[in-house]
Formats: C-alpha cells, sequence, structure tokens
C-alpha cells in the first residue's frame, strides 16, 4: 500500500494540472466569447491594458462574464461529482441527478420557496434541499420492491418521479399569476446569467466543504464498487458512508438549482468520460469530475451565448443536447 501512494499522488497531480490547464482555456473562452461581438483581440487588450479604455467592455468582461464563468465553475463541478457518486453508491452507470428526479425534486422546492418569498440563501436554497430530499427517499422506496430488477427499477423510478416533478413545476407556474415564476422558465432550463460576486461567494462557501467531504470518502466509494461485503470486511461503516454522501451531494444539487435551475446530464457526461480516461479509482476521479465538470459547464455555456445569431439560450439546452444520446447510448450498452 506504501509503494502505491507516491505514483497515486504523481498521477493525481498530473492529471489534477492538465485538467486545470483545460479549465483555465475553458475560462480565458468563457471571458473573451459572448453574444456581444468583443472578440479575443479585444478580450487580450482590456487585460494588458493596451488597448483604449472602454468602460462598457470593463463592465461586461468583469461584471457579467466574470461571475457567470466563475458559477458555471462550480455548477459543473457539483453536478458532475453528484453523478459520479450516485454511479458509485448505487452502481448503476446511469445515475444521475437530473435523470433521477433529484433535480426537479429540487426545483420544485426552490419554486415553493420563491413563492413564500424566501430570500435565495438560506430560504430557497433549503427548501430545495427539502426537496431533493424527498424524491431521494420516494425513489429508493420505489425501487426497493424485488419484482423486477433493482437496477432497472430504480432507473425506471427515477424517470417517473423526473416526470412527475415536471407536471408539478409546470402546474405551479400555470397556477401563479407572479411574473417572477412566469420569468423562471428560462432559469428553469438552466440559467446562469442571472448572477453576480456576491452569489458567487455564497455558492462557493456550500460546495467546497461538500467537495472535501466527498473526497475524504473516496476510498470508501471504491471498497463500496467491490461489495457490501468486502466493504465491511476492510471496516467500510456501509449505512453511514452512504447517508452522508446521499445528503452531501443531495445538498450539492439542490444548492445548484437554487441558483441556476436545472442542468442536466452533466453527472453523466463528465464521470463517464473521465472513468473512460483515468479508471475507476475515485481517489483521482473525484478531483478529475471537480475540474473536468467546471470545464465542461463553462464550454457548453461559451456556445449558449455563441451560437444563437441573437441573444442567447440556456446553457441547459446545451448540456440535454449533448447528454441525452449518451444516456440513449448507455442504455442500450448496458441492456447487452
Amino acid at each position: 500500500m506504501n509503494t502505491q501512494t507516491p505514483s497515486l499522488l504523481k498521477r493525481l497531480l498530473f492529471i489534477s494540472l492538465s485538467l486545470m490547464l483545460v479549465l483555465l482555456i475553458a475560462m480565458f473562452l468563457g471571458l473573451s466569447m459572448g453574444s456581444t461581438q468583443t472578440g479575443i483581440h479585444a478580450f487580450l487588450q482590456n487585460l494588458t491594458g493596451t488597448g483604449p479604455s472602454d468602460s462598457m467592455l470593463n463592465t461586461i468582461i468583469w461584471q457579467i462574464r466574470f461571475p457567470r464563468i466563475l458559477l458555471a465553475t462550480m455548477v459543473g463541478a457539483a453536478l458532475s461529482l453528484g453523478g459520479l457518486v450516485f454511479q458509485a453508491l448505487l452502481r448503476n452507470p446511469l445515475a444521475e441527478p437530473y435523470i433521477l428526479g433529484i433535480s426537479g425534486g429540487s426545483a420544485i422546492g426552490a419554486i415553493i420557496g420563491i413563492l413564500m418569498g424566501f430570500s435565495r440563501f438560506p430560504g430557497v436554497s433549503f427548501s430545495a434541499f427539502a426537496g431533493s430530499i424527498a424524491t431521494l427517499l420516494l425513489i429508493l422506496v420505489m425501487s426497493s420492491g424485488q419484482t423486477i430488477l433493482k437496477k432497472d427499477a430504480l432507473l425506471l423510478s427515477g424517470v417517473m418521479v423526473n416526470a412527475f416533478c415536471a407536471a408539478i413545476i409546470m402546474f405551479l407556474i400555470s397556477l401563479t399569476h407572479d411574473s417572477r415564476l412566469h420569468n423562471i422558465i428560462f432559469w428553469l432550463m438552466g440559467d446562469l446569467s442571472m448572477v453576480d460576486i456576491g452569489h458567487v461567494g455564497i455558492l462557493a462557501a456550500i460546495l467546497f466543504p461538500c467537495f472535501i467531504l466527498i473526497f475524504w470518502f473516496s476510498n470508501s466509494m471504491n471498497l463500496l464498487l467491490m461489495g457490501k461485503e468486502m466493504a465491511q470486511t476492510m471496516g467500510v461503516n456501509i449505512r453511514a458512508v452512504t447517508v452522508i454522501l446521499l445528503v452531501t451531494t443531495s445538498f450539492m444539487v439542490s444548492a445548484t438549482v437554487s441558483y441556476c435551475g436545472l442542468v442536466g446530464f452533466i453527472g453523466l457526461v463528465v464521470p463517464h468520460l473521465l472513468r473512460l480516461l483515468f479508471g475507476p479509482d475515485h481517489r483521482v476521479l473525484v478531483p478529475a469530475c471537480v475540474l473536468g465538470g467546471g470545464a465542461y459547464l463553462v464550454f457548453c455555456d461559451v456556445l449558449a451565448r455563441v451560437l444563437p445569431k441573437q441573444g442567447e439560450m440556456p446553457a441547459g439546452v446545451i448540456t440535454a443536447m449533448i447528454g441525452a444520446p449518451l444516456f440513449i447510448y448507455l442504455l442500450k450498452r448496458t441492456r447487452r
């Protein structure tokens, strides 16, 4: 075990630095590209101070794009890490917060919090967390029967709950005459535009302890994948680890939903890709998902801003267009 530690640290350092470089490239593109025709050259001039002074460009880059990029980085990291945890605990490669309905339950809780006049934090965040926990418990109860294979039951239960959550969301929106909820349809598709640096700081304070806690249990997730008996033999308290990780992950997802709505399939695409590249060791995959998931959503957000000829589209539209075909492919492959 001791002989493996130096090689693991070197591998972890190499992968982390490589993905950090990818994230920095994504952030550079996010700062320099958007719906306004500023371009990379104008951004470099602004960054180095060699171009003409332009207060409008300064505002666009540092007060609009910069907080948005930081938000996208944290949301992508949280959702990809959430998918990794669900896949490890439920031993299902298709498990992901959006597909299982956890994000939908969080959205219902967030909307109820908005209707009740709560502030975004802590009110809306905690009502979203309550919605995610209620949804998670419902899915686990629904999939615990012995009539069909548990893997299929879990996936089917999640899809059903997700559809039900979507129906409740539309019902709540149709009932109210509150203009905030009519405008929230754009938010529900995964909107990253309504953010300031203060919101980013609050979300960072919520998510970073969750990242550290999940990394602390990364080796326990490795042992759980080997089977419950093996994990118990190696000293893992299965019930405690499972509860802690499920609650932590649900809290992360609900926090991101309360800030930017439903961004789907990141927890499916990123862990699957990183597992193919770097193997199944969660001690490597946890930091890789944090950096890789952040870079992935920043890239998707850049596409959401650049592709439309006028205005922009929600980043959740791009992630769904990429993730849904991959989900179908993985579903067909797991049924062979």
